[in-house]
């Protein structure tokens, strides 16, 4: 096994973390991973937030349903892209996934928040300051696991087929 699928392997969401900070070369190299995600003719529309702010990091728990755990996270990567390009939202998820793999190539856990269509997705890109036309495509709360055990996953069998579907 490489390199690669070791670490697509071994990524879990993470929603408790240690409280130590995160080195900034460490994230500067995760947004460059970020960066060079795949994007439909190289359009690139994305623009990535780094919140480390205890207060920021604050307001956007709590303006999530279900990223309350951003609070308490070292980091948290906020996406965005520009909603007027055709597959921004691809595009998005694309570097998102990215910077999640990224994560887990560092040692670090993460765990993806839905931003996308949500009803704080506004608020957060305003609290941010970020202008329209981008809009919030996730939030990745990340930092040192203080978790130990990891969700397990399907079976490949469970969720795969050749050729053709068979029921």
């Amino acid at each position: 096994m490489n390199e690669i699928t070791e670490v697509i392997k071994k990524r879990r969401s993470v929603r408790k973390f240690e409280p130590q900070a995160v080195r900034e070369e460490i994230i500067r190299d995760i947004l460059d991973c970020a960066r060079l995600a795949p994007t439909a003719n190289n359009i690139q529309p994305w623009l990535f937030g780094v919140v480390t702010d205890p207060d920021l990091k604050t307001q956007i728990a709590e303006m999530t349903d279900y990223g309350k755990f951003i609070e308490e996270c070292a980091v948290c990567f906020a996406v965005f892209a520009d909603a007027t390009k055709k597959y921004f939202l691809e595009d998005g998820s694309a570097a998102t996934e990215n910077i999640l793999l990224a994560c887990t190539a560092h040692g670090i856990g993460s765990c993806w928040v839905a931003g996308h269509k949500k009803g704080y997705a506004d608020s957060v890109r305003q609290l941010l300051g970020v202008s329209e036309p981008y809009t919030l495509i996730a939030l990745i709360a990340s930092g040192y696991s203080e978790q130990r055990a990891s969700p397990s996953k399907k079976t490949l069998e469970e969720v795969s087929f050749f050729n053709k579907a068979t029921g």
